[in-house]
């Protein structure tokens, strides 16, 4: 009996396995690795390149009995295989000796009379005459499925107490046919859309028509991080963003710079007669391929190209990126994407053995339709629409909708998680990194969230220590109302302070919204030039724990606002509120005091104020999750124009001044090319009407040890005020580019910021004869002006910055010199 099982089992692992697998490892006559070597199964275009220690791994699900090893300068060598898995292979190499009359390319390639190359410069010619750009317009249907895995299954990691009653998902691991190593399935994501587009006016419209979500949180939420995560992109573009960050394309007009190409084989594919060109990096540590691509001698399109970053690339929780495209022929010369696969090997460290999470995304493209004219209108993006049903549909619509059927592994998913998710551990788990990602404790009982935890605690020179306690109402992401508050006790000033605010969205397709708050606190008012209305926002200055110098400039902040806002096309917004404040010195050390007479003889030191506030902005290609009142931005990617207008008006509620005030603020990053992003900040206003020092411009310093964004880290509080103002910050993040041609410090993946920021203003006569605060007023009216050097990424999550102050040296107690860090997980 026990006979019959043993050969049952064998038999079925026969017909399980129905497939080859090959691993190992490839060397020279010295032992040395050979990186990019091309390795194939013969008779065949199934094959992989070797990485940079000379290792390879791939599987087929035909059966191969000979394996092909080859690269420039050496003989080809063939490996014979046996059935199934053939693992750790060692291959040694000769040199070549008798290819005499061939020109043969070693390390780095010539980029004259290298036929590779020619053929590059002819799909140069050819990039906007191939694919979905040949026609005016084009339709297709689009299948996306993503997947998450948990990779390097072993026996110590499935016998973990993590996993004590839980053990039942190990059933669904399984091998990749990539890497070679085990995984286990953990999260699956499916999409059906509906894409079109418009060469003509460059406009594009994906329709999701059904999507489905195996794991936590809102599909759309999921979904929204998903696509951000694998962006689309364009084989043929110069750079390929991937992880925020631009890869060199193998096909970009600057490849022969970073690339050595070699023209490896040529052979029939569907008919179609295609040339295989192998290509590699010319340096480490850069962000760039390894690969080969397929391409027709007749139109010099793509065929079919594998894509494997870099392992040296200066990327941070990404061990292994690797791409397969593949295109369908219509019409004999029109070469169409129909499957775009790709895998990401997520992973704290970029060890071999080191355990991660691999991100897979598989899509599908068919019945493409061209030259169908839609109007304009069609175009037009829906600012909140949200249709429940995409979300819902049952399984019998996805048997007959997917484009290909799910394997066995993929199918259970759906049901290991649902069981998963019963589980008591894993749902304390699960709890533990939903508060670390929000911020948030969820109590569901009471429809309710505790938090911000990370604000619970502060510190400043008037309150001393703080702690604050809030919580916020919470039905569901796409809840259309919400109340959140907080309170909170200084130990040193002692006493209570609170802040509460609720938001109505009456009407969810334009987010026309209604607000109303108030908050009693104590705040730093001196760390930004473009006013806020946020009934509920602080600024990190008014309780850093971390700070240098005195900060007792505080103010002590009654802020009462009504407010209302609309979206009335998509990321464009325009809000009105109505505010009205009372500001008083928080401290004995410091004074809002102004004049109330002409004469100087009469002093105030309470700022009265009610305000109407009109503001536009826009924030073009801004992604966020939800569809509710509140949403999460997905990144911060985007550029922002900022415009308000304020009117002071006074008498109303026993107002004090009567003025006007105009500001704008513009933030654009760009990408330049290879070489990183550019940040740009660029901030005006201007105030009509005489004001006291509270309702004054103050140039934000930075008296804290960090990085904070638009503020000056060699100013403190109150060294600048203006009534008239203009800012200009630039800093560029250069991603490594430098860094990575200096050899002592390749190997570091260290990153390079420069920039340099100025301000100019000035104070008219009639603020400073206003003025009885004891503060002598100074406006940078010569230009105040720093600069300064960063290194970012070391140890992947930390940034030192270096600043020297140009301007206004003389000034008393002047800084000229200060260093800031920031902490952040960035790819």
């Amino acid at each position: 009996m026990k006979t019959k099982i043993v050969l049952f089992f064998l038999f079925l692992s026969s017909i399980v396995i129905g497939q080859t697998k090959v691993g190992g490892n490839v060397t020279d006559e010295f032992g040395e690795p050979i990186a990019f070597a091309n390795v194939i199964f013969k008779n065949s275009k199934e094959g992989v390149i070797t990485d940079e220690n000379g290792n390879f791994y791939f599987e087929s699900k035909e059966n191969y009995s000979t394996l092909v090893v080859s690269y420039v300068g050496f003989e080809k060598k063939e490996i014979s295989l046996k059935p199934g898995l053939n693992s750790g292979l060692k291959i040694q190499l000769k040199s070549g000796t008798e290819l005499k009359e061939v020109v043969i390319y070693t390390g780095k390639t010539s980029k004259k009379n290298n036929p590779a190359i020619d053929i590059l410069r002819k799909i140069w010619e050819r990039r906007r005459k191939n694919g979905l750009k040949m026609f005016k317009q084009y339709e297709y249907d689009k299948y996306e499925k993503v997947e998450f895995d948990l990779n390097t299954i072993d026996s110590a990691f499935m016998n973990s107490k993590v996993f004590k009653g839980m053990e039942f998902v190990f059933d669904q691991i399984d091998t990749s046919s990539i890497s070679g190593k085990t995984y286990l399935p953990i999260f699956i994501n499916e999409t059906l859309s509906e894409v079109y587009g418009d060469n003509e006016a460059k406009k594009t419209k994906e329709i999701t028509k059904a999507n489905k979500n195996s794991g936590f949180g809102s599909g759309d939420g999921v979904n929204t991080f998903i696509k951000d995560l694998y962006a689309d992109f364009d084989i043929y573009d110069n750079y390929l963003k991937f992880f925020d960050k631009d890869f060199v394309s193998p096909l970009s007009r600057t490849g022969i710079n970073v690339y050595n190409y070699v023209l490896n084989d040529s052979m029939y594919i569907d008919n179609k007669w295609c040339y295989n060109i192998v290509y590699y990096p010319r340096r480490k540590n850069e962000l760039t391929f390894k690969g080969d691509f397929w391409v027709n001698d007749t139109t010099f399109a793509i065929k079919k190209i594998n894509l494997e970053a870099s392992k040296s690339a200066n990327i941070n929780w990404v061990k292994e990126i690797y791409i397969e495209q593949e295109y369908e022929v219509l019409n004999d010369s029109v070469f169409l994407l129909k499957r775009d696969y790709m895998m990401s090997d997520f992973s704290f460290s970029k060890k071999e053995e080191s355990r991660g999470v691999y991100g897979k995304r598989t899509t599908l493209a068919r019945n493409h339709k061209f030259d169908i004219k839609k109007d304009d209108k069609f175009y037009k993006e829906e600012v909140n629409f949200y249709d429940n049903a995409v979300f819902n549909k049952p399984d019998e619509y996805w048997e007959d909708n997917r484009f290909e059927a799910l394997n066995k592994n993929e199918a259970g998913i759906y049901k290991m998680l649902d069981t998963l998710k019963e589980v008591p551990r894993f749902k304390r788990i699960y709890s533990l990194a939903s508060i670390l990602g929000s911020g948030y404790i969820e109590i569901p009982k009471w429809k309710m969230d505790y938090g911000p935890i990370f604000s619970t605690f502060g510190y400043n020179d008037v309150e001393g220590q703080r702690i604050r306690v809030g919580g916020r109402t919470y039905f569901g992401s796409h809840d259309k109302w919400r109340i959140q508050g907080y309170t909170a006790y200084g130990f040193r000033d002692n006493q209570f302070k609170y802040g509460i605010s609720g938001r109505w969205m009456v009407n969810p397709k334009k987010r026309l919204i209604l607000s109303v708050g108030n908050r009693r606190d104590v705040e730093q008012m001196g760390v930004s030039l473009t006013t806020s209305n946020d009934v509920l926002g602080r600024s990190f200055a008014s309780s850093a724990l971390f700070a240098s110098g005195v900060n007792n400039q505080l103010t002590s902040v009654n802020l009462t606002t009504l407010g209302f806002e609309i979206e009335p096309a998509k990321n464009f917004t325009f809000q009105t509120n109505l505010t009205y404040r009372t500001l008083k010195s928080a401290s004995n050390e410091f004074s809002l005091d102004y004049y109330t007479d002409l004469t100087q003889t009469e002093i105030k030191n309470e700022v009265k104020q009610s305000e109407i506030n009109l503001v536009a902005e826009y924030t073009p290609k801004r992604k966020t999750v939800g569809y509710g009142v509140d949403r999460m931005d997905v990144d911060f990617n985007y550029a922002r124009v900022f415009l308000s207008y304020s009117q002071g008006l006074k008498g109303v509620l026993n107002s004090d001044f009567n003025y006007q005030k105009l500001q704008l603020y513009y933030r654009q990053p760009a990408l330049i090319g290879g070489f990183g992003r550019l940040f740009t900040t660029f901030e005006t206003g201007k105030i009509f009407g005489e004001v006291p020092l509270g309702l004054m411009g103050v140039i934000p310093g930075n008296q804290s040890w960090f990085v904070i964004e638009n503020t000056y880290n060699l100013l403190d509080y109150y060294d600048f005020v203006a009534d008239e103002y203009a800012s200009l910050h630039l800093e560029h993040h250069f991603n490594g580019r430098l860094f990575s041609r200096v050899p002592l410090l390749r190997k570091l993946n260290l990153r390079e910021i420069i920039g340099i920021k100025g301000v100019y203003g000035r104070v008219s006569d009639e603020n400073v004869m206003l003025n009885a605060s004891g503060l002598t007023y100074v406006a940078p009216e010569d230009i105040y002006w720093e600069y300064h050097a960063g290194v970012g990424n070391i140890f992947k999550v930390m940034r030192i910055d270096f600043a020297w102050r140009g301007s206004y040296l003389e000034m008393p107690d002047a800084r000229k010199f200060a260093i800031r860090a920031s902490f952040g997980f960035y790819f």
